[in-house]
């Protein structure tokens, strides 16, 4: 029961880690000098608004989508692949099951461990908030 708080733990601070997302870096121009870090932060929060009410999605790759169907694929192959080495031992259904169980698994945390990094907007997305910080008077040189 230890061991599945701990682990509980561990897949929830992934979670969260998975969770960062891109921003625009801005150029340093006159726009930028007159309004200070603080409003150009405000004004790119404010694009992001208009863009996600836009209709336009920040998480472009559909890192959840990714990680269920990592799971889904890793629960496929454990189960054929248990199902092959139980039915050589002559316990198919068993072997299958702890396939599954395993795949799935690591499917999940295969999923994790490729989405951990900084999430990359979809393009209509970083398209959209550019042209909004462009029309304030910015320049976008890329996202980090």
């Amino acid at each position: 029961m230890k061991a599945l708080r701990i682990s509980s733990f561990v897949l929830a601070v992934l979670m969260l880690s998975a969770c960062s997302s891109a921003r625009p870096v801005l150029y340093p121009n006159a726009q930028l000098e007159s309004v200070g870090k603080d409003g150009a932060d405000r004004d790119i929060e404010a694009c992001r608004q208009l863009a996600e009410s836009a209709g336009a999605e920040e998480g472009g790759g559909g890192k959840g989508g990714r990680i269920a169907t990592s799971t889904a694929v890793g629960a496929g192959v454990g189960a054929a692949s248990g199902a092959v080495g139980g039915a050589i031992s002559g316990a198919a259904g068993r072997g299958s099951m702890i396939g599954a169980a395993s795949g799935a698994v690591w499917g999940l945390l295969t999923g994790l461990v490729h989405a951990a990094g900084p999430s990359q907007p979809s393009q209509a997305y970083t398209n959209f908030v550019n042209r909004c910080l462009q029309e304030k008077g910015y320049e976008v040189t890329g996202w980090q």
